[in-house]
């Protein structure tokens, strides 16, 4: 889809009141544990296909794929992960970007981050996130928009899970990454293998057999590292060691 025609459809969807896009989320889909992360409650979808065509039909026209509807494998990891190690960001400030569901910010929540900003492009994160922070009491805030390009100021460490799986998205969010890491903010990603995944070597934090949902994975099982994107070095090789 052309940019502009995107943008107008984003804007058609903001603009719908938010409490009518939390009801559209809540009835298509019903609460679950996340398999990976079972403390963790998300709205999930059934199926994603007659959920795609109910956004088509229902919201005049509005097309992207619901991945807000889904725990993906990158983000079940990422979640594991910094409820595994929550001194990742216990009391400090945590943006989620490409939040889909808020699962890995609600996980970041209930680790003890201090305070926890979910990002999306898509209007329909936006009341997926508020539908799911409310199932686990948490509070977030919610920002709906492009991030990458610009600077981060005020926070501390910056989560992404699945972000590799679009050719452009995969080049701008790494190369944001980088320089967000020059300017000393932690940057971790889920990692299950994307199609645009680097192919450069980063740092390994961890790796986790994930259980996938038939609906959005071709396998039952995706093996998904959790990896550290670094600042480059003078050299302009990515710096640091691999932590297993």
């Amino acid at each position: 889809m052309p940019a502009t025609a995107r943008s107008r459809q984003e804007a058609a969807a903001a603009a719908r009141p938010l409490a009518e896009r939390i009801a559209f989320v809540r009835a298509r889909t019903a609460p679950a544990p996340v398999p990976l992360v079972p403390e963790i409650l998300v709205h999930t979808a059934a199926e994603v296909t007659p959920l795609w065509h109910a956004t088509a039909q229902e919201l005049a026209g509005w097309d992207p794929a619901p991945f807000w509807a889904f725990p993906w494998a990158g983000g079940q990891a990422l979640a594991r992960h910094v409820l595994d190690e929550p001194e990742l960001v216990r009391g400090r400030r945590v943006f989620d970007f490409a939040t889909g569901s808020g699962l890995v910010a609600l996980a970041a929540a209930r680790a003890g981050a201090a305070h926890v900003t979910a990002c999306d492009i898509d209007p329909f994160c936006e009341a997926a996130v508020a539908a799911n922070a409310a199932l686990a009491g948490a509070v977030l805030e919610m920002r709906v928009g492009d991030p990458l390009d610009a600077p981060l100021p005020g926070f501390d460490v910056v989560l992404a899970g699945d972000v590799f799986y679009e050719r452009e998205l995969a080049a701008r969010s790494l190369a944001w990454f980088r320089r967000l890491a020059a300017d000393g903010i932690a940057v971790l990603a889920g990692d299950p293998g994307r199609p645009y995944t680097p192919g450069e070597e980063l740092p390994i934090r961890a790796t986790y057999e994930v259980p996938a949902l038939s609906a959005i994975e071709a396998a039952p099982v995706l093996r998904t590292r959790v990896v550290e994107i670094v600042a480059p070095t003078v050299e302009g090789h990515a710096g640091g060691t691999t932590r297993r």
